[in-house]
């Protein structure tokens, strides 16, 4: 298992440097991560948020610990060879807490990390009323982070949320500390218009990432464009979770309104399709390998 971390660590660093916007749906659980890798994507983003939302029932207000983020990362790594792009959030505390962090995560079988320069508790990049810690601080950070990985091709992404707070000028400069600092990718969230992207990846010399967040504060824009800007990620954090949230709330609607299911059956996976989603075959295969007679 080790060996294939490492080459999908290589391989997925090389795809950053293509610079050709691959898209990361976000999982914040085992069963969304086998359907995004069932949908033929080439990498997941395990969402912070998502995990809040789902695990906890909690916004994205910092209320997830580093031991539930780690159990979700190694479940999700347990059932998937795509390589994982974790969100650890602040790094869940000082610089050695981010050593402890970085380490706990890459062990579980993350391919990149994302922290950010957030004070903690940290809000939702698209949320209002965020506040972040001084530069010194975050650069300290992101070398304690690059310091604790023990695989070299572990990407560290460093993300500002300056832009919220000070405008886009200083979220670049920020951005441009963190490179210098040795961050492999960087992160300047929400940013409010095209244009802005595009000042982002002009000035910006790591690979970017871009989130789009529907109903966020950044426009929602195309694949194709993205990449002609020369983003490497473009975040879908969490769109798997929200048509769940959206299709849950519809067929039980409609099941406590009438009775049954009769009139969305065409919305439900149907049995074959759900122990397929969740690999009975392979489980069948092993009990029959180990079957004692």
């Amino acid at each position: 298992m080790t060996d294939n971390l490492a080459k999908r660590r290589k391989a997925f660093r090389a795809c950053m440097d293509l610079r050709d916007a691959m898209i990361l749906p976000g999982a914040a659980n085992a069963l969304t991560a086998r359907i995004i890798e069932e949908q033929g994507f080439g990498a997941i983003y395990v969402t912070g948020a998502g995990i809040a939302n789902t695990y906890l029932g909690a916004p994205d207000i910092g209320l997830v610990t580093l031991t539930e983020l780690v159990g979700t990362v190694s479940a999700i790594s347990e059932i998937t060879d795509l390589p994982l792009v974790v969100d650890i959030d602040t790094g869940f505390g000082n610089s050695i807490n981010t050593q402890r962090t970085v380490r706990l995560v890459e062990r579980a079988g993350a391919a990149a990390m994302q922290i950010e320069d957030q004070v903690f508790p940290k809000k939702c990049g698209h949320f209002g009323g965020k506040s972040v810690i001084p530069l010194e601080e975050a650069v300290s950070k992101i070398k304690a982070a690059l310091d604790a990985r023990e695989n070299a091709n572990t990407l560290i992404i460093a993300r500002t949320d300056v832009r919220a707070i000070h405008g886009l000028e200083a979220a670049l400069d920020r951005a441009e500390a963190f490179i210098e600092a040795g961050a492999d990718m960087t992160f300047v969230e929400a940013p409010t218009s095209y244009e802005e992207m595009q000042m982002i990846t002009s000035r910006l010399s790591v690979p970017q990432v871009a989130n789009m967040v529907v109903g966020g504060k950044t426009p929602l824009t195309s694949q194709a464009d993205l990449a002609r800007l020369g983003f490497s990620m473009v975040l879908y954090a969490n769109t798997p979770l929200q048509a769940a949230m959206r299709a849950m709330s519809d067929v039980l609607g409609v099941l406590k309104a009438k009775g049954d299911v009769s009139g969305v059956i065409d919305k439900l996976a149907d049995f074959k399709e759900r122990q397929h989603l969740v690999g009975k075959e392979s489980y069948d295969a092993l009990e029959a390998r180990y079957k004692i007679d």
